[in-house]
């Protein structure tokens, strides 16, 4: 089984968008030396919290500090952009970095309804989104000499191309074109079985897969003690809660008793989000992952760790890589 990572280069009331990235690049790298196999960025907009909104240029700058592990986007949220852009966008990063990138693609903006109006798109695009991937697909290996128009730099470049979701309609557009499949278990757990089991049933052989592959999120906070992952996993509860109520912001500072801190039933629906979580000491943690990919079957386990203190979440990082 591989382990890869999802990084939404949290910004805190300590770091501001620079250090946010440089974060990333330094936890790519340490990443890179424990043995991970993909290292995935995702798109968010107008979220203070978040500093890799341009996903594809911080993904140029993750690669001029890396050697080797897979990068990729988890994704670029399609409705957001022309296919024609995105394959030039991928294009130039596999022509300077060649086989190492990731297309990993979302139907949902990643942002509300007025920011998506900012980007100059329709929520009507979502609906276009097989199609849109078809077009991609059409600019990058599938491309053609006698094609009028090509994607340059783009044109006929092997760039894997994943398909996203947290429902059953990725898992289904993904089985019938035959692509690689990754569900948002970290904070959507709900249909994680039922996806894959469509995904895989239905999956048909394709110039890009001949079978089923499948890979499932998951959170983690590790930490030498138990007591000390659960204060770290209180930032991502306080700003899950902060979010669900409209007040996206910086990734707060961990607390004591998350209790303490929220109303029980918007700490209960915080929770339940993040059900797909391993937290604790390191026995607890590797126990955790190897039960959720025990129980999903995948054949990739990816990791993500919303921590406030950069340090602390690359030994996160550690503790799991020893499983």
């Amino acid at each position: 089984m591989k382990l890869s990572v999802l990084d939404l280069a949290p910004v805190t009331a300590q770091t501001d968008v620079a250090q946010a990235l440089k974060n990333s690049a330094d936890l790519a790298q340490h990443c890179e030396a424990l043995g991970y196999h993909r290292y995935w960025l995702a798109e968010h907009h107008n979220m203070p919290g978040i500093a890799s909104a341009a996903t594809t240029v911080a993904l140029g700058y993750l690669a001029a500090h890396t050697q080797h592990i897979r990068l990729g986007s988890g994704g670029v949220m399609l409705p957001n952009h022309a296919p024609y852009i995105v394959a030039e966008q991928f294009g130039t990063l596999n022509a300077l970095y060649p086989n190492r990138f990731d297309i990993g693609l979302g139907r949902a903006p990643g942002t509300d309804g007025r920011t998506l109006r900012a980007l100059r798109r329709n929520p009507a695009d979502a609906e276009r989104f097989p199609d849109d991937v078809k077009e991609l697909l059409g600019y990058l290996a599938e491309a053609q000499p006698e094609d009028p128009v090509k994607a340059i730099p783009g044109y006929q470049q092997q760039i894997p191309v994943w398909l996203l979701g947290s429902s059953l309609f990725g898992a289904q557009l993904a089985a019938h074109l035959g692509l690689p499949y990754a569900f948002a278990s970290h904070f959507a757990p709900d249909m994680l079985q039922q996806a894959l089991a469509e995904y895989r049933q239905n999956f048909k052989p394709s110039r890009y897969l001949q079978q089923p592959y499948a890979m499932a999120v998951m959170n983690v906070f590790a930490a030498d003690h138990e007591q000390d992952a659960r204060r770290m996993m209180s930032s991502m509860q306080l700003q899950f809660v902060a979010l669900r109520q409209g007040n996206p912001g910086l990734l707060p500072a961990p607390v004591d008793d998350i209790r303490a801190h929220c109303d029980p039933y918007a700490l209960a629906a915080a929770n339940h989000a993040l059900s797909y979580s391993a937290v604790g000491n390191a026995a607890q943690v590797q126990r955790q992952v190897r039960q959720f990919a025990e129980s999903t079957a995948v054949d990739e386990v990816m990791l993500t760790c919303h921590a406030y203190d950069h340090e602390a979440r690359k030994y996160a990082f550690e503790i799991a890589a020893k499983i």
